[in-house]
């Protein structure tokens, strides 16, 4: 029998479990949380218990009596390298006092220890998007109040670069790769012989914009808009993530509503679509340059990389730099397993956060 292993990914009005055997899984869900189950919550750190209660309920309905590891979503941490890292009581605190900001992913790392101790199993956390191994050239921005950080898709990322390293029959540590995580947010990385060198903060404002978010746009402009009177903070913030981007341009944040509107003849939804595949192949280019223009291979996955159309946009300007290779979809939930399977099997050491 291989190694049993669950999954904890916490959304805003979901948790997605799944419970693996090796890289098998055995079963999975969605488990969803009403707005009436949330209300009586006023921090996201409350509703940890409410959400293990109902973890643990479907452990025990699909008769789970044995865990050799839990593995969750890492969450709004201190800056980190990647790997996979052992939840430890710092990093539960750092978590519950959300210092680095309210995030859902916050509670992963909670519901695996809190679960884990229950089942007498090691806690982990694979990859959180708070993963920085930026060179320090990359750190500068141009104003030095403001600091270039990196927060970005490294569980995804990571979990394709190894999937793409594997398919050219070489090691991760010996490649030079971009990147490209295409889903309601985009982040474009440089990785350096298994570092991710270079990235753009995916989360509030650099890189190409995408479905829900700004990305950098023009910052004098911005200012303008931030002394005028007519936004508030939140409303500002806003418009950079969650209503940035498509739902801006477009009043939706999905690629298949956009291509229906291009195929009712929608040039307006044309055009801003075509853009955001043009600012992507930017960053692609961008990054390459980062490299040197010593590129192994250029991967694209995410939701929207099931959008041939818009892959095809992207791919027409970047095919000269290295051959591209596409991965549409994203499978967190795997590449928790992964990370964890790592440790478990003795490639890879967990780290101490």
């Amino acid at each position: 029998m291989g190694s049993i292993l669950l999954t904890i990914n916490p959304g805003s009005t979901s948790t997605k479990v799944a419970v693996f055997e090796d890289e098998k899984e055995l079963f999975s869900n969605t488990l969803r949380h009403t707005a009436e189950n949330l209300a009586p919550f006023k921090k996201m750190i409350d509703q940890y218990e409410f959400r293990e209660k109902i973890i643990l309920s479907y452990l025990d309905e699909n008769k789970i009596s044995h865990l050799d590891a839990v593995v969750g979503r890492g969450g709004l941490l201190r800056s980190i390298p990647s790997g996979t890292y052992e939840v430890d009581e710092e990093m539960i605190q750092d978590l519950k006092e959300a210092k680095k900001g309210e995030h859902a992913s916050n509670l992963g790392g909670i519901l695996a220890k809190e679960i884990g101790n229950k089942y007498k199993a090691p806690a982990f956390i694979v990859d959180p998007v708070v993963v920085d191994e930026l060179e320090d050239i990359a750190r500068i921005s141009g104003m030095p109040e403001l600091e270039r950080v990196s927060i970005f898709h490294a569980l995804n990322q990571k979990a394709i670069a190894r999937k793409t390293a594997a398919s050219l029959n070489k090691p991760y540590e010996e490649l030079n790769l971009i990147l490209v995580h295409l889903g309601g947010g985009i982040s474009v990385g440089a990785h350096k012989k298994g570092k991710i060198v270079d990235v753009n903060n995916a989360l509030d404002g650099d890189g190409a914009f995408s479905p829900e978010r700004s990305g950098g746009v023009p910052a004098g402009g911005l200012l303008k808009m931030a002394f005028s009177g007519k936004y508030t903070h939140d409303e500002l913030k806003k418009k950079i993530t969650g209503q940035g981007g498509l739902v801006a341009y477009l009043g939706t944040n999905s690629g298949i509503e956009v291509t229906e509107k291009m195929k009712k003849g929608d040039q307006k939804a044309e055009l801003v679509y075509q853009a955001m595949a043009y600012q992507v192949a930017k960053d692609v280019g961008s990054m390459a340059a980062v490299l040197k223009g010593k590129v192994d291979a250029i991967a694209i996955t995410g939701g929207i990389a099931y959008d041939k159309t818009f892959v095809g946009w992207i791919e027409e300007r970047i095919n000269f730099i290295s051959k591209v290779i596409v991965f549409p979809g994203e499978d967190e939930m795997l590449a928790l397993c992964q990370g964890g399977l790592r440790v478990l099997k003795g490639s890879e050491k967990a780290k101490k956060y």
